[in-house]
């Protein structure tokens, strides 16, 4: 995002991104000029590039009040405080308050978007031992499934076609006793307009049965399943803290496919964990083949302070950045492979980008071959595929 044409720069999360949505609906459009820097404090790198971010904000806009808020600054609101480039830091809790950002009155109209990201969670109640999260975002707690349905048909209303639930633990979403699935189910039945839902990364491990039908048999559930696997290693996933096992993240994502076989599998993976050995590397490499994972968030370890992954033995930063490398290689050629699998198919794509480009309900880049309206969703056939992309024409 440019800092130079937003008022809001974001880092990290879908949620950052479902937050920041909302502040720029806050800010005054008149008096005084201010800018925000949504913080992520994930990792030592994700603080680092968010420090990055108010530095270079404020070079391009000199005169903005500059405010910064989110997980990095709330967890160090000392050091961010001491900055020089900033003006103020905003508390998590206090973000998404009205009275934060001043009087809603002459708000310039909102930016025309065609996905909407709807943060429904936030916190989270586990103790991931790579993870800073729960110091930025507190315990889990979930919005009101009424609330949630009224924001979704308000942005259906203004011409959002899809919308993505987000949470910092998606799955774990509890409206006294209402689960992520009866959520789901209401948000269909009570905005009918609603033409395509994601959902953000799932916990394995969180994924029951009402869950899992709803994945593979609601057609308003678009066919891409985001997972939160973080290693392909049984050592590792019990030193990360997690709830799932290698075999049972395989048998979920085979499990996924065979009942919807349109379904696409991402991940987010973590390269070079403390104690990571070479054939721990190997067992993450050989789950992108074995989970037909076509959509790999790659990342680097990097030692967040005060979590317990940070005392264990570290891997070399540079052995982690080329295991990194490789998982990248080779979750790319999984991709370009699935990509040239659609050539001949007709998909549904909702235009995003000015003129051609959008997603397929499995979250494929598609290029049109002819220009279309930004928010229409436009059968094409697919023509042919590059190694990220697709290429179609409108039927």
């Amino acid at each position: 995002m440019s800092a130079s044409s937003q008022p809001v720069v974001t880092l990290g999360c879908r949620l950052n991104i479902a937050e920041s949505e909302a502040i720029r609906q806050l800010l005054p459009a008149h008096g005084r000029d201010v800018a925000v820097v949504n913080s992520c404090g994930v990792t030592n790198q994700a603080v680092k590039d968010t420090r990055a971010a108010i530095r270079r904000l404020r070079r391009e806009r000199p005169n903005v009040e500059l405010i910064v808020t989110g997980c990095a600054s709330d967890m160090d609101r000392a050091a961010f405080e001491a900055m020089p480039e900033v003006d103020r830091v905003v508390a998590n809790a206090a973000k998404l308050l009205p009275a934060t950002w001043g009087p809603r009155a002459n708000m310039a109209p909102p930016r025309r978007h065609t996905r909407g990201f709807v943060g429904v969670q936030n916190g989270c109640d586990h103790a991931c031992t790579f993870c800073a999260i729960p110091q930025g975002r507190g315990r889990s707690r979930s919005d009101p499934i009424g609330a949630v349905v009224q924001h979704v048909a308000e942005l259906v209303e203004r011409g959002q076609r899809e919308v993505v639930l987000s949470g910092v633990d998606l799955t774990s979403y509890d409206d006294r006793g209402a689960r992520l699935p009866a959520l789901i189910e209401r948000l269909l039945a009570g905005v009918p307009g609603l033409q395509r839902l994601r959902l953000s990364s799932l916990d394995p491990a969180e994924v029951d049965d009402h869950l899992f039908a709803l994945l593979t048999q609601e057609p308003r559930l678009m066919p891409h399943v985001h997972l939160s696997l973080q290693a392909g290693d049984d050592l590792i996933l019990k030193r990360m803290h997690r709830r799932h096992s290698r075999a049972q993240a395989i048998t979920l994502a085979q499990r996924l496919k065979a009942m919807r076989p349109e379904i696409t599998i991402g991940a987010d993976l973590i390269a070079g964990f403390p104690t990571e050995s070479d054939s721990a590397h190997v067992n993450t490499l050989a789950m992108i083949d074995d989970a037909d994972i076509t959509h790999a968030h790659v990342f680097p370890y990097s030692p967040r302070d005060r979590t317990p992954a940070a005392r264990m033995p570290q891997v070399a930063p540079e052995t982690a950045r080329a295991r990194a490398a490789a998982l990248r290689a080779i979750s790319t050629k999984r991709r370009a492979d699935w990509l040239a699998t659609q050539v001949g198919t007709v998909q549904a794509v909702l235009i995003e980008r000015p003129g051609d480009r959008g997603h397929t309900p499995a979250f494929a880049d598609l290029h049109l071959a002819a220009p279309a309206a930004i928010g229409s969703i436009v059968n094409a056939r697919v023509t042919a595929a590059t190694p990220t992309h697709l290429i179609g024409t409108p039927e």
